[in-house]
């Protein structure tokens, strides 16, 4: 009698045990699961050093040397473009605006001048340069805007480097470059960036001489004609200025076959029209090249 009262209480004790059992996942089967810890987003942030803005200026050809100091560069006096920084450097701390211009060998080899670095070699060197310049820039400094500027040759670099940019291939993001202005780009094409002066019809030389490229090689050797940029200034289209100087051999070349010596050997001169931005009031009404570059610039870094 005492094991059957034994058997059944233990029968009992489970029957209980499995009823309860029953009931908890009953009512908590509707009971949401926490949510997954969702990934740590890496923050970023900006030294203190940082400046808000870099501006970044391209001097062009024999304007320019490899290893000159970036922040007071001395390799020539009379570069266009120290008419540009010079002011902006005295306008800004530098903790606020860092003024860096471009050190780069800006040679072109002709048959004038046998014994210097190629257009090419050249062109080459001072992309790969100022590509590294952003690139570290933007690392060390994520926030920090870029406004951009060149002459030239100069031009002509900044403008490939933008054209990158424009196209999420470049060496920064495009929404950290808050405008470009680009003086004589051997690569320019009317309707492509804006323009803040007298509109232009003809093209940059690069274009210009695109299909006579095997004909200008022994006026300018190691230059290539390489044509348009391809897709422009993509997304910084509306930010890229575009300044050209009428009947500058640069900017301004007919398209049309003409005279293909004579048009080299302007490009290796780079002389007349090309050598007056400072002065020309031909350019912008009411203004030279340069003061509105220092006023543009202003107002992109007051904003």
């Amino acid at each position: 009698m005492r094991k059957v009262l034994t058997v059944l209480a233990v029968l009992i004790l489970v029957l209980v045990l499995g009823v309860g059992a029953i009931q908890w996942f009953r009512t908590n089967t509707d009971v949401p699961l926490p949510p997954e810890a969702e990934e740590p987003v890496e923050e970023l942030l900006q030294p203190d050093w940082c400046p808000a803005v870099e501006f970044i200026s391209a001097p062009g050809t024999w304007e320019s040397a490899k290893g000159d100091d970036p922040v007071n560069p001395t390799a020539n006096p009379w570069s266009f473009m120290l008419s540009v920084t010079q002011p902006l450097q005295e306008r800004y701390s530098p903790e606020d605006v860092k003024v860096w211009t471009l050190p780069y060998t800006a040679q072109f080899r002709s048959v004038n001048s046998p014994n210097e670095m190629t257009y090419d070699e050249s062109r080459q060197e001072g992309l790969a340069t100022l590509e590294t310049e952003l690139v570290t820039m933007h690392d060390q400094c994520p926030y920090t805007d870029f406004i951009l500027a060149g002459f030239s040759q100069g031009a002509v670099i900044i403008g490939d480097a933008v054209n990158r940019i424009g196209h999420d291939n470049g060496a920064v993001p495009a929404d950290r470059i808050r405008g470009v202005a680009l003086v004589a780009d051997g690569r320019r094409e009317p309707g492509v960036g804006q323009v803040p002066g007298n509109p232009v019809a003809g093209v940059g030389a690069e274009v210009s001489l695109e299909a006579l490229n095997l004909l200008v090689q022994p006026i300018v050797p190691g230059a290539t004609m390489r044509g348009p940029r391809d897709g422009g200034f993509g997304s910084l289209q509306d930010r890229t200025f575009d300044i050209c100087a009428p009947d500058d051999s640069i900017c301004d070349a007919p398209l049309g076959v003409g005279n293909a010596l004579e048009r080299a050997q302007q490009l290796a001169a780079a002389n007349g029209v090309h050598a007056q931005y400072a002065s020309n009031p031909n350019v912008i009404p009411g203004t030279t090249t340069n003061a509105w570059i220092v006023d543009w610039a202003t107002g992109l870094i007051d904003q």
